[in-house]
């Protein structure tokens, strides 16, 4: 869900800067560091199925973009090149979010063009952090020149939030259609529309796992009385409050639904290990403030691991489909300003 948490958070935030990881042992997952956008929020970049591009989205304002937009790059003409502008594959119209590639190199993404050309209004949330879920939200796939091929879903509410599985048969996304924000999948074509989870509460940011056969996701589980009601209210008025949000796990079928996390405050971005044994996600836990870091954990929730220290958000990890590289957005070397850009490092165990 873009300009969410992210966004917002980065803005937050004084930066603290670094220059390189080759030689950091606090941050010893992590080598060979790159950075691969510069300017503005870049967040929620993923692989293409053969690990040579990134899809992202971008509300770099040197790009003249009002609202995100969604771009596709070429890893190596990205590295290290502050003057490379990638192409953009969104319409440049509305708000889009959480672009992911298919298996024949098209693109998905969510968009609200449809609605309106406009960027949609930010609701005013007073004094609590809230996150917008604009129902004019449809899932699309472009080609890579930007044209639309199809569109994917048509029901009222809010359709967003879709991933690929690794195995290219299965799209997961988040959607509204049955009331509230349940995980959904389809074929990649938009058939076969199953609904996976039916708990109360915000289900989101879904991924599979290596072998396709599970999924990892964000969720809110409202339980008192007072937390179900404010729940239910806010998401009448398209919104959802993100600060307190667990991990969870589930087969593709929902069944086998378990949770990873108990750390209190926000746990999100989660995405498998390559091992697919696993789980790195980010997370506030330790202050349930502004300081997001990437920490691993197994399944079984035993064995947290923090993986980042050099910035105060780090978020939206993501492996290459051969396990070797780590994209991860991240707030350090912006010289101390509030601009989020994706990062590349080579991963070692």
């Amino acid at each position: 869900m873009k300009k969410s948490i992210w966004g917002v958070l980065a803005a937050a935030v004084l930066v603290i800067s670094s220059c390189s990881r080759d030689n950091n042992t606090e941050e010893h997952h992590l080598t060979n560091l790159r950075q691969l956008t510069f300017g503005g929020d870049n967040a929620e970049a993923y692989f293409s199925f053969d690990g040579k591009s990134l899809v992202f989205q971008s509300s770099n304002p040197d790009w003249g973009l009002g609202c995100d937009q969604i771009f596709s790059m070429k890893i190596t003409a990205a590295e290290g090149d502050s003057s490379y502008r990638p192409p953009m594959i969104s319409t440049g119209f509305g708000r889009t979010t959480c672009s992911y590639y298919l298996p024949d190199g098209n693109i998905l993404y969510a968009s609200t063009h449809e609605s309106s050309p406009e960027c949609p209004d930010v609701p005013a949330t007073g004094d609590k952090y809230l996150w917008p879920v604009y129902d004019s939200y449809d899932i699309y796939v472009a080609d890579n020149n930007g044209r639309i091929l199809k569109k994917l879903t048509d029901a009222p509410g809010y359709d967003a939030e879709a991933t690929v599985s690794p195995k290219g048969d299965k799209i997961v996304f988040t959607s509204t259609r049955s009331g509230d924000l349940e995980l959904w999948t389809m074929n990649l074509d938009g058939s076969d529309k199953r609904q996976v989870t039916s708990g109360l509460g915000y289900d989101g940011g879904a991924f599979f796992s290596p072998d396709g056969k599970m999924l990892v996701f964000r969720a809110s589980r409202p339980e008192t009385e007072e937390e179900i009601r404010e729940y239910r209210d806010l998401l009448s008025r398209g919104l959802v409050a993100p600060t307190d949000m667990e991990i969870y796990v589930c087969n593709v079928d929902g069944s086998g639904l378990r949770r990873v996390t108990s750390l209190g405050h926000a746990n999100w971005a989660p995405y498998f290990h390559p091992s697919g044994k696993k789980i790195l996600f980010s997370s506030n836990y330790t202050t349930g403030g502004y300081d997001f870091q990437l920490y691993l954990i197994n399944l079984d929730g035993t064995g947290l691991e923090q993986v980042t220290v050099q910035s105060p958000f780090n978020a939206f990890p993501v492996f290459s489909p051969d396990g070797k590289q780590l994209v991860f957005s991240s707030n350090r070397n912006n010289g101390g300003g509030h601009d989020t850009n994706v990062f590349i490092a080579d991963w070692k165990e």
